[in-house]
């Protein structure tokens, strides 16, 4: 086959395999086959060293020709590939911009009901001149019990459903704590010894006047408990503390929080091992419709459990009860959710349900405060 020849069939052959090239990987290809080192117009131009002079004259520039002729080929190419390749992406990344925007973190989180519950209780009580308080979720049995003026044996113990666990090396009997009330003995042995308990804040003299919010831990389940739950505990300690000050402190609490103007309440005779008397607390309500409504109607809903502080448990504070006295009392936050925000089942709290969230909790920004409506 004659040079010319030769050189018309590369051309045809190259300008269709271009031509086919589906995207600059294909075409990459093509373009080494041909002026690659060992491409089909490289060895033609490597056979010009073996011909004549005279035919190398011709040959040369019919060669070159060709291989320029190629790479234009390539070139444009290559460009329109690039151009369908941008339009592509330009139309599977088309936005409409007169859609509106998307809600940013702060629209779309939402405050679970509970931390929103407790940040209405701490800023209702803080008014009210409370401090606050914590304590470990891991709590000895002294504390737990012995200190409350539970005797060993007594069967209030096992009444609470506790979670026992294995003693620690020492021999130290360890319960998930199943009240918040273990911090009322650390707080009032803090008040008159040394620290005991680092993690419990503040350190102060009595007069005591602290709040407790706090997880708990029962072994119960069901639509109305749940293994683990949220209290309040609320302490007073004073020479001079009696029960009408404690009615008044629950009274103003329950108006507050429930954005009332008026609580009437019913006190009961109760037994709790560490108050003396012992209380349980009835709410007016009206259970008419759908929803529980506090502070009208003529029905009563058990709220709260309430009393003067034993002897037992300020002597095991290192107080002398025949100068200190003083009320507590202690809620269920998990419960006081469930009658504001009207939620039927406790066990949703934890289900992780994005609609439940969602539905029932609070935006980031929703502080409560006392002047602008605890949950406006």
């Amino acid at each position: 086959m004659s040079l010319d020849a030769q050189i018309d069939q590369l051309r045809t052959e190259l300008s269709a395999a271009i031509a086919a090239a589906g995207d600059e990987t294909a075409l990459d290809q093509v373009r080494v086959q041909a002026l690659g080192k060992k491409g089909s117009v490289s060895a033609l131009l490597a056979s010009l060293g073996s011909m004549a002079p005279e035919e190398r004259k011709t040959a040369g520039p019919a060669i070159n020709g060709l291989k320029t002729e190629i790479a234009g080929l390539i070139e444009a190419r290559g460009a329109e590939l690039r151009a369908q390749a941008l339009e592509a992406r330009l139309k599977a990344e088309t936005v409409d911009v007169t859609l509106p925007l998307q809600p940013g973190p702060a629209a779309r989180g939402r405050i679970h009901p509970i931390s929103q519950t407790i940040d209405e209780i701490t800023a209702i009580f803080s008014d009210m001149g409370f401090s606050i308080a914590e304590g470990p979720d891991v709590e000895t049995d002294y504390y737990n019990f012995t200190a409350l003026n539970f005797p060993e044996g007594h069967p209030a113990r096992e009444m609470h459903d506790t979670f026992f666990m294995k003693p620690s090396p020492d021999g130290v009997k360890k319960v998930l704590r199943t009240h918040t009330s273990p911090v009322q003995m650390r707080v009032m042995q803090r008040s008159n010894a040394k620290p005991e308990a680092p993690w419990v804040t503040p350190s102060m003299e009595p007069p005591i006047r602290v709040v407790v919010p706090g997880r708990t831990y029962r072994n119960d389940s069901d639509q109305t408990h749940t293994p683990m739950f949220h209290q309040v505990e609320g302490l007073v300690i004073d020479k001079s503390s009696h029960i009408g000050q404690l009615r008044w402190v629950l009274e103003e609490f329950l108006k507050a929080f429930f954005e009332v103007p008026n609580v009437t309440l019913r006190f009961r005779p109760s037994f709790f091992p560490f108050t003396e008397p012992s209380m349980e607390v009835d709410v007016q309500c009206d259970r008419s419709g759908s929803e529980v409504k506090i502070g009208e109607g003529s029905d009563w809903l058990e709220i709260l459990g309430c009393g003067m502080v034993h002897p037992n448990v300020i002597r095991n504070a290192a107080l002398d009860p025949d100068v200190y006295q003083g009320f507590a009392w202690g809620m269920g936050i998990d419960r006081l959710a469930m009658l504001k925000y009207g939620m039927p089942d406790l066990r949703a709290f934890f289900d992780a349900d994005q609609r439940w969230i969602e539905h029932y909790g609070f935006r980031p920004l929703d502080l409560p405060t006392l002047f602008g409506g605890l949950s406006s």
